[in-house]
């Protein structure tokens, strides 16, 4: 549908990240997913991504970085999750799964891959409607970063300029649901809990979890997600 040009996903292997990659692809662009080793606690995701990315027939490449070695958040540190928040207390304050500057990070290894394939554009699943409270995932954020990597690369101030694509920032959880299944998005594939057990089925009770429920609920389809209670 119009470009067949390069485009660089961030994907999680969650609920919004499929949704973007569909996004992309049903836009016709070239897709190249970027998949984040970042020494998670919820492992489940990355073998997700490269389910998805090989089910979509797309290259990708798993960027390893560690930011365990910084710690302060509960996916990559010994800090319990939180269970069992409503939506009021998730958005009262920035809960401790936040990752210290996650998107920032994800959003520069972005565009430098994006350069060595000459790619312009680069799609994220952020979401500052039903989300928990994260400080990266606003449009002022985007807006901002977009304009510093026009800065700093090559491509940049060459005159190819970044552009960020988040098409799901201003959309429920229930919209976001809805769009991906009208392209064929097959969200049982996905994972999205903080905290699931060893074998990858979902608490249920952390803000993911909560978040993805409410908005099956909402858009009036079946949750396919496993729980494991």
């Amino acid at each position: 549908m119009g470009t067949s040009d390069p485009a660089v996903v961030l994907l999680s292997g969650g609920l919004d990240s499929a949704t973007v990659l569909a996004i992309a692809r049903d836009e016709g662009y070239a897709v190249h997913a970027l998949v984040v080793d970042y020494g998670q606690r919820h492992r489940h995701e990355l073998e997700a991504a490269k389910k998805l990315s090989e089910e979509a027939g797309i290259p990708f490449r798993v960027m390893p970085l560690d930011l365990r070695v910084f710690g302060g958040s509960a996916l990559t540190d010994d800090i319990d999750v939180p269970h069992g928040r409503d939506e009021s207390e998730m958005q009262q304050d920035i809960p401790v799964t936040y990752v210290p500057a996650r998107n920032l990070i994800f959003l520069s290894l972005a565009s430098g891959f994006a350069e060595t394939i000459g790619a312009k554009d680069l799609f994220l699943g952020v979401n500052a409607v039903d989300y928990s409270g994260y400080p990266d995932c606003r449009p002022e954020f985007l807006t901002a970063f977009e304009a510093c990597a026009n800065l700093a690369t090559k491509a940049g101030v060459q005159g190819q300029a970044f552009t960020i694509h988040a098409p799901l920032v201003n959309l429920t959880k229930a919209e976001i649901i809805q769009r991906g299944l009208k392209l064929g998005v097959d969200y049982s594939k996905t994972h999205s809990c903080y905290d699931p057990d060893p074998q990858g089925r979902a608490c249920g009770t952390c803000d993911s979890c909560v978040l993805r429920r409410r908005g099956f609920e909402a858009a009036g389809v079946p949750d396919p997600t496993r729980y494991s209670a």
